[in-house]
């Protein structure tokens, strides 16, 4: 049975930027096994979320079909001042009453899209609307 989700795995030729992409979000740093191979495992509450594998050559053909990742997170509008600070480009939607989520949408530096939302009550960013939108990938 499925309890939870563990961890997701990004395979990257950029570990640096991905990394640094990552603890922007709030994710950190923290013990990981030598697999013999660089890396690094990213927590958040503890946990390692985030199992980023090093390569200098990316897998051809690519291995699966991830959509995107979602996050649960807080602080929506000090994580979008963050963002717009790296100068990385998100959108942002409110999902349909009655939920009424925040989630925001950006690009990590492998192309991966990752989400992020929010609690209803959270105060967006003062420029939310112009991050507005389904638009396209």
């Amino acid at each position: 049975m499925i309890r939870r989700m563990d961890h997701f795995t990004v395979v990257t030729d950029r570990p640096e930027e991905t990394i640094a992409f990552y603890a922007r979000l709030g994710l950190s740093t923290g013990p990981r096994p030598d697999f013999g191979i660089d890396g690094a495992w990213l927590y958040t509450g503890g946990h390692p979320v985030l199992h980023i594998v090093e390569t200098t050559v990316m897998p051809e053909p690519r291995r699966g079909a991830l959509d995107h990742m979602a996050f649960f997170a807080e602080g929506f509008a000090a994580v979008a001042e963050r963002i717009t600070a790296a100068s990385l480009t998100y959108r942002v939607i409110r999902t349909p009453r009655p939920f009424s989520q925040w989630q925001m949408f950006l690009f990590d530096p492998n192309g991966v899209e990752v989400e992020l939302d929010f609690a209803a009550e959270e105060t967006p960013p003062p420029d939310w609307k112009a991050h507005a939108g389904l638009g396209a990938r």
